[in-house]
């Protein structure tokens, strides 16, 4: 999951990123590394989406706000494999009334599908991309 802007706290996110329900999923970045999104798995990520003309969004905590982790800097760590941190943007989190778009849920498996089907085939351009 992932923080959606809220109408009443709009000052809270940075104004070129905002994610909003029904528009993609999110992909989560943060500079602490609270977060385990690199350049290159949001690039991934976001690659395999545009092959199949699927939305995404990104996120990153304004300097002067605090923020929640999640286990993608752990789980990267330990088993040393590339991990990106993306999740369907929310409204309140961790409150009784969290809610999230309706249409991100289909979004959200697209994406993960093409995601498997084209992982390969895009990270074997971004690593021809590195030998030039």
């Amino acid at each position: 999951m992932a923080h959606a802007l809220h109408p009443n706290y709009m000052d809270k996110h940075e104004s070129n990123h905002q994610p909003k329900m029904h528009c993609g999923l999110v992909v989560k970045h943060n500079a602490n590394q609270r977060y385990a999104t690199t350049a290159v798995t949001a690039t991934l990520f976001r690659e395999c989406a545009a092959i199949e003309g699927i939305p995404t969004q990104d996120f990153v905590v304004r300097n002067d706000q605090g923020c929640g982790s999640t286990i993608g800097p752990i789980l990267s760590a330990s088993l040393g494999i590339r991990t990106v941190d993306v999740g369907v943007p929310q409204l309140s989190m961790h409150s009784i009334r969290e809610m999230c778009g309706t249409e991100d849920i289909d979004i959200c498996f697209r994406h993960f599908t093409a995601f498997f089907n084209h992982f390969a085939a895009v990270d074997a351009n971004l690593d021809d991309a590195d030998m030039c």
